[in-house]
């Protein structure tokens, strides 16, 4: 995954020749044709291991509490570490910035088009969600290095899915792609692991296609995205009071009429309007791919006899006609679409309370008339011979029968 989306950025962000890449990377060409080729991420599973290093990590933590520059090999012998070092070592490096003492940020000054800085805000306001429900969903905000350029965007959930579709939309509003992110150690983005950073997946598959580095900070460093941070306080200061909002549509309207006043204020640090440097910054960001990455939700199962797909905690109707069949689910910040072999089954606005059932009369009307067709169905008579028992045998087996006056009777 690496390799491709490093050939990807190569090739796309730097303009390097095939063989150039294959070179600098030390793999063949034909690797470098192939991931050039290939719109779609290599997929490769692999079932998450514990460490052999965590059942020690509560005591490096201490000893790095009290003497943060303690050597490793220090903790090793104060640990009782009898295993390998290599492991050892990188989770010591993992964990050693989170003791040091405070590291002075200092100023930056970026080239246009060169990055921009991501974070999720979290609103103290509470929003209604649909349902009698109210929450505070997170807000995606994006900040351009060069121009200062603020753009942002409430998302259902920080799920990977949301997450992506969101920096999608945001994108494509700016119509170019920075030639970097920066991000935090965001779970949906990725983390530290061994004293390096570790993008998901999921991050990977989209940098990739867009051909763009992310740079991750490292943990407890938020110096190095400044920018962001104090558009975070910004937004909590000057959007934010005074407002009342009905939906996350009406946060998401009122937030983009905002900007566009925001992004046109006096910005002191650059002695200009963030709008006036927006022009170079944007004409040396890279174009948008040819393809769009596949973001948002994916997923394909067998409908139920209930008729309803769940997406995040909620459930959906679909059409009765596809039940027992496979059908599959798409989902962005907006909608969600179920189809059947290319047909769609199901389209409903995507819900951002929890836990409820969303039905689309049409489906629920069908699925009655199916039902009422079925208790209609005529049942065949079953012509089936009974045998008939004769009644004396009841009297007897009661004892009811008189057997003396039977006998003499007869005689």
């Amino acid at each position: 995954m690496e390799d491709w989306a490093e050939i990807r950025r190569l090739h796309r962000a730097e303009g390097m020749a095939i063989r150039a890449i294959a070179r600098r990377l030390g793999i063949s060409k034909n690797t470098v044709k192939k991931a050039l080729g290939s719109h779609e991420p290599p997929k490769y599973e692999r079932a998450s291991k514990g460490s052999i290093v965590d059942a020690v990590e509560p005591q490096i933590r201490a000893l790095l509490a009290e003497f943060p520059q303690m050597p490793s090999t220090v903790i090793m012998e104060r640990v009782g570490w009898q295993r390998g070092k290599t492991v050892f070592f990188e989770r010591v490096q993992q964990l050693r910035p989170l003791f040091r003492p405070v590291d002075p940020a200092s100023r930056t000054e970026y080239l246009p088009g060169e990055l921009a800085q991501c974070d999720l805000w979290f609103p103290p306001v509470d929003v209604p969600l649909g349902f009698g429900h109210v929450g505070r969903p997170p807000v995606l905000v994006m900040v351009s290095g060069y121009s200062r350029m603020m753009t942002a965007r409430m998302l259902p959930s920080r799920q990977s899915a949301d997450l992506l579709a969101g920096h999608w939309a945001l994108i494509s509003g700016w119509g170019r792609v920075p030639r970097a992110l920066v991000w935090d150690n965001e779970a949906a983005v990725g983390q530290w692991r061994g004293g390096r950073p570790q993008l998901t997946e999921a991050m990977n598959a989209f940098r990739g296609t867009l051909g763009i580095k992310v740079i991750q900070c490292r943990p407890a460093d938020p110096e190095a995205k400044g920018l962001v941070e104090r558009a975070n306080g910004y937004l909590e200061t000057s959007f934010l009071p005074g407002r009342a909002f009905r939906s996350p549509a009406d946060f998401n309207a009122q937030l983009a009429e905002w900007l566009e006043r925001a992004n046109v204020r006096q910005h002191r640090r650059l002695g200009c309007r963030p709008l006036d440097r927006w022009e170079a910054d944007r004409a040396a960001m890279l174009t948008l791919p040819p393809v769009a990455p596949v973001v948002g939700w994916r997923a394909t199962t067998r409908l139920p006899r209930d008729h309803y797909v769940r997406l995040d905690s909620n459930d959906y109707s679909a059409h009765p006609s596809a039940i027992g069949r496979r059908v599959e689910i798409t989902a962005d910040l907006e909608q969600i679409v179920i189809t059947l072999a290319g047909v769609e089954v199901a389209r409903h606005s995507r819900c951002w309370a929890d836990h409820q059932s969303i039905t689309d009369p049409v489906h629920a009307a069908a699925a009655a008339e199916l039902r009422q067709a079925r208790r209609l169905i005529a049942v065949a008579p079953v012509d089936t011979t009974v045998e008939h028992r004769s009644l004396d045998d009841y009297d007897r087996m009661f004892g009811l029968t008189d057997t003396t006056t039977d006998a003499e009777g007869v005689a």
